[in-house]
């Protein structure tokens, strides 16, 4: 099983943006040390005071000067807001800095109102699905140069490095989403620690879409990728404590509490107590918002998750509220999977 990180930028309690940049790129570093295979960003706007990343494309230039060969992403960049044409320029830009290793994740995600007008985007589009599909297929012509001689877009040019093009890949939470990655015959990465009812049936909504498409970066054949919040503690017990900071994060977010990360203390007098430990096997059909235990028992609840959407990837995302115990929890995983050391 092959192993990622999407990393949020959390702003450390009573910190600042530059501490939560900080600690990415520590954690970029380790991830590429311990043999991570990509390290991908996010993009939320609104609650910068508890979550920085709010613009992956800057700041992944910086991790591309901070590392020398893990794949760098974003996770995902949210298309609704952009041009497809600005977007591509973006990672065209990102791939000569980073030569070879930069993964294009698009995604779409309306935020607050107030935060959806200050960026221009209309909340209201008629056609949703048809609207993400055109734009997903106008940044893979960028990014390929492969708009035909006779079309208006078929002259410009974007950033190039000479190597590999970035590898485009849909991003998203819903069937939908699923269906609009492989009918482009594009590589898919659905969000588990969002809508974990839907993994499943996205994944089949995938394969079944799936065709190789005239895209330049299409796949010959399904490429998924499952991302799921996940801890890792030396004991099951130990890490079932660090996970109380998800459930109370998520159970804030349902009462309109977003992005706030509790300390484990308080994560505990929230919940009313410690969570119990996941159990080292799901039953069928049952899949966590959230998951911990030792190396031993998370791989092994990583590879029942991963064996029921059929791919060999999985992103770890994670809320703690300590940047020591998430990189120790990354320390933990790498070495129970026994990834390869850089």
């Amino acid at each position: 099983m092959n192993l990622s990180i999407v990393d949020l930028s959390p702003v450390p309690n009573g910190g600042t943006a530059t501490e939560a940049y900080a600690n990415t790129v520590e954690t970029a570093r380790q991830a590429e040390r311990l043999g991570y295979s990509r390290f991908w960003v996010a993009e939320h706007h609104g609650m910068a005071n508890t979550l920085a990343g709010t613009t992956p494309e800057v700041l992944l230039g910086h991790l591309a000067a901070e590392t020398d060969s893990i794949r760098l992403g974003s996770g995902a960049v949210l298309l609704n807001h952009y041009s497809p044409f600005k977007v591509a320029e973006e990672f065209g830009a990102l791939d000569a800095l980073a030569p070879g290793r930069i993964d294009a994740g698009l995604g779409r995600a309306n935020g607050s109102p107030a935060a959806d007008r200050a960026l221009g985007t209309e909340r209201h589009v008629q056609n949703p699905d048809e609207d993400h599909a055109e734009k997903i297929e106008a940044v893979v012509n960028h990014l390929y140069d492969d708009y035909p001689d006779e079309h208006a877009y078929s002259n410009l040019e974007i950033p190039r490095s000479g190597a590999d093009t970035p590898v485009p890949w849909v991003l998203g939470s819903s069937p939908s989403s699923a269906a609009i990655a492989g009918t482009l015959g594009l590589p898919y990465c659905f969000a588990a620690f969002i809508r974990p009812q839907f993994a499943v049936h996205s994944f089949e909504e995938y394969r079944e879409h799936f065709q190789p498409s005239h895209l330049a970066g299409s796949s010959d054949k399904p490429a998924g990728m499952v991302a799921v919040n996940a801890v890792c503690a030396e004991t099951d017990e130990a890490a079932a404590r660090l996970r109380a900071v998800a459930e109370a994060s998520y159970k804030r977010m349902r009462r309109g509490v977003v992005g706030t990360t509790p300390s484990v203390e308080e994560a505990i007098d929230e919940l009313g107590g410690v969570p119990e430990p996941t159990p080292a096997t799901l039953d069928s059909g049952e899949w966590p918002r959230a998951v911990s235990g030792s190396p031993e028992t998370l791989i092994e609840i990583l590879e029942q998750l991963a064996d029921r959407v059929n791919v060999d990837e999985v992103m770890i995302q994670h809320v703690v509220g300590d940047h020591d115990d998430a990189l120790r929890s990354h320390e933990l995983l790498a070495d129970g999977v026994g990834l390869t050391p850089h």
